[in-house]
């Protein structure tokens, strides 16, 4: 069975509209967040970089942790193995980004890299999508794709030494145009409710 029909699509799509028109407060508020977050980021990359990547170790520490817990609990689980390998990568990966969180921001920069690249693409996508169905600000979305592919080209032209500010101030700008692309969405729909 399929998640939707042909037939199914228009009744998505103003599902949508009306989400967006209900809770627009909820999209400016975070796109206000986003923006200030962005900017703290882009006046401190290199503090922005560490933090990132510290968070994300921890992330992947506790996440791996978790995994080794949940997979002995279930030993007798079909995929066991599968399981205990997938959580101690997660448990090393943390480890390593929290024991040299310097050689970890290397590695997440060109992580970053890969995420533009890809990301940048599939909001093009879906901004073109929405073109006629989401907003009044398609723009703002199709403008926001654009900007991570910049980024990425930028990331990519100055390496390696990019990687000591990189990490920190692209997710910051990143942060920022999300954000702005919130607020914009947020804005329509207010102005269709009135």
């Amino acid at each position: 069975m399929s998640l939707s029909q042909p037939g199914d699509l228009p009744d998505i799509n103003a599902a949508l509209r009306k989400s967006v028109r209900d809770h627009w407060r909820l999209y400016l508020i975070e796109g206000i967040i986003l923006v200030i977050l962005g900017l703290a980021a882009i006046v401190l990359p290199p503090i922005a970089g560490l933090a990132t990547t510290i968070v994300l170790g921890w992330l992947f520490l506790l996440g791996g942790i978790t995994g080794l817990v949940a997979t002995f609990a279930a030993r007798r689980a079909p995929g066991f193995l599968w399981s205990l390998l997938s959580a101690i990568v997660a448990t090393l990966a943390g480890i390593v980004l929290l024991w040299n969180p310097i050689a970890g921001l290397a590695t997440l920069t060109y992580v970053l890299i890969a995420f533009f690249l890809v990301d940048g693409v599939l909001i093009i996508v879906l901004a073109i999508e929405h073109r006629r169905e989401l907003s009044g600000r398609w723009e703002w979305m199709l403008f926001g794709g654009i900007m991570d592919l910049v980024l990425a080209a930028i990331i990519i032209s100055g390496l390696p030494g990019t990687i000591a500010w990189a990490l920190g101030l692209l997710v910051g700008i990143d942060l920022v145009f999300g954000g702005m692309t919130l607020i914009a969405m947020a804005m329509s729909a207010r102005q269709q409710t009135e």
